[in-house]
């Protein structure tokens, strides 16, 4: 048996780093998105942490507007690339693992997320059932985060 390449470790290490570098420009519009909707909670009062290569921003006035907001325009948390939003830190640690499924799905899809994921709603109001709940992405995170 061959030893192996005493550069392959080096070529993996290197390999792996592209890779994320790359899925980080894949999904750097939705970030950017992300980035200044964060930028303005912050100057509203909310809070900035990082997190497992994401962004997190919490709290503040924009996020007492959110939870406020009616129906399908309230939420306790939203991802935009590498950046999740939530109401209040709590909702973050309840979510977390639900929000990281997205940034995945962000790095895979990368611009064409944000179609891709008002298509699947609009497919399922179509077809007569929820529009969140049964949306593919939501599902797949739901799944990937054993429904937490």
């Amino acid at each position: 048996m061959d030893a192996p390449h005493p550069n392959a470790s080096a070529a993996l290490a290197t390999s792996r780093i592209a890779r994320r570098v790359a899925a980080y420009a894949w999904a750097a519009p939705n970030t950017a998105l992300g980035l200044i909707l964060g930028i303005a909670a912050l100057a509203f009062g909310g809070r900035a942490r990082a997190v497992c290569g994401s962004l997190e921003f919490s709290g503040g006035r924009l996020a007492d507007l959110v939870s406020a907001a009616p129906g399908p325009f309230s939420f306790c948390a939203i991802t935009f690339g590498h950046v999740i939003l939530a109401v209040s830190e709590d909702d973050l640690d309840a979510v977390r693992e639900h929000e990281h499924v997205h940034v995945a799905q962000y790095e895979a899809w990368g611009p064409l997320f944000l179609p891709a994921y008002a298509g699947a709603s609009l497919w399922q109001l179509v077809r007569g059932r929820h529009f969140y709940w049964d949306n593919f992405f939501e599902r797949q995170a739901r799944a990937r985060s054993h429904g937490r």
